[in-house]
């Protein structure tokens, strides 16, 4: 969840640089909250909250159950807070895809996510980029041992001792 949340993070910071060099028009605003709405990009900041809430609930309850108590009360007014950062992140998110794609690619992109297998690649999508990273760090930690051995090897063969 940390990374998704980085992930977020990054994505907004990119999308402030992207608002800053070029407006979309309103058509293309239109098109883009469409299309982040129908890829449910909404569904995935809104289960940010608890993840938020869950990494900053040790550093400011102490273990404490008193605090615990008035800090879980509180979760109600704390979601109401969180609204406008969610609507902001939407919005942003949507300039960032209509300063990318014209409003007839957001379309088409959005008429592929509204057919069943666009459907299903947006429900399979945390699990295949969780399984797609797993392989990536597993080629990279073997590749990386590999070259280890190697480089070693040729530097003891030019005399080195390691």
């Amino acid at each position: 969840m940390f990374r998704r949340l980085s992930i977020v993070a990054s994505m907004l910071l990119f999308s402030m640089c992207a608002s800053q060099a070029q407006t979309p028009s309103p058509d293309a605003m239109t098109a883009a909250r469409s299309l982040v709405t129908t890829m449910k990009l909404s569904d995935q900041y809104k289960a940010l909250l608890p993840a938020i809430l869950l990494t900053l609930k040790p550093a400011l309850v102490q273990d404490r159950p008193e605090i615990e108590r008035d800090y879980d009360a509180m979760m109600p007014t704390i979601e109401d807070a969180f609204k406008p950062y969610y609507t902001s992140m939407v919005d942003d998110i949507a300039t960032v895809y209509a300063g990318n794609f014209t409003v007839g690619e957001m379309r088409e992109i959005e008429a592929f996510y509204r057919q069943p297998v666009g459907q299903k690649l947006l429900e399979k999508s945390p699990a295949l980029t969780q399984q797609s990273n797993q392989v990536g760090q597993d080629a990279i930690r073997k590749a990386a041992e590999d070259l280890r051995t190697r480089l070693t090897e040729a530097l003891r063969q030019k005399g080195h001792k390691l």
